[in-house]
């Protein structure tokens, strides 16, 4: 007879995709709203994207327990910050925090993939990616996520951001003006859905520039 054991984990996947593009002026942000299990979508209406600070902004996918725990973590240790210096913190000190946060937590990890937008103190775009054990780097674009794999690609072939070890270095924002990577990052999420079965329902996306943030949405497949 054979041994049967149940396996049990602290860890779910929900799938979901995230993607971000910076500007010279603006950063784009954008997430799906499906939320699943395995071959089960548990809502079809799930915000994947938080507001951090007036000019940061993060999308995050994996399990969303563990991204709704990083995010209350992220929301007091800012209004700690703010507490203490009487001013929001900045969108490249924020990515900084993330990193630390999920840096501390690496042995029993969140279990979440990040992408932070928003603008610099220059009022530039800047995308922060990371990995679940907080190695961040400062890119042009990212996507995090079950659709990633679909989008990445496409966004190095439209946007592909100069070598980092080039000297003199290079600026990292993409050269699209802001309804041109608006447009783009709906192609991807139009493109990711038709593969991607974690991928889909709506999308939702957020828009940081000078003039503060809006949003918008648009419908994806529902199947």
């Amino acid at each position: 007879m054979t041994k049967q054991q149940a396996n049990w984990s602290p860890y779910d996947n929900n799938g979901g995709t995230c993607v971000a593009v910076a500007g010279a002026d603006y950063c784009v942000i954008a997430a799906d709203t499906r939320m699943s299990t395995g071959y089960n979508i548990l809502t079809r209406d799930y915000s994947k994207i938080i507001e951090l600070a007036d000019r940061c902004v993060m999308a995050s996918s994996g399990f969303q327990a563990d991204v709704r725990a990083l995010q209350k973590v992220l929301a007091s240790r800012h209004l700690i910050y703010q507490h203490q210096h009487n001013k929001q913190m900045s969108c490249p000190a924020m990515g900084q925090l993330l990193s630390n946060t999920l840096y501390y937590k690496r042995f029993f990890p969140y279990y979440s993939f990040n992408v932070l937008g928003g603008l610099d103190s220059e009022g530039k775009g800047c995308v922060f990616t990371y990995d679940a054990v907080g190695s961040y780097e400062r890119v042009g674009y990212s996507s995090q996520g079950s659709g990633a794999t679909l989008i990445m690609p496409f966004l190095d072939n439209q946007l592909k951001s100069p070598s980092p070890l080039l000297l003199p270095a290079k600026d990292a924002v993409t050269p699209l003006s802001e309804s041109e990577a608006i447009d783009l990052v709906k192609t991807c999420f139009a493109s990711a859905t038709e593969r991607d079965i974690y991928t889909g329902d709506k999308l939702e996306i957020v828009i940081l520039n000078g003039s503060g943030i809006r949003r918008e949405e648009m419908d994806l497949r529902k199947d």
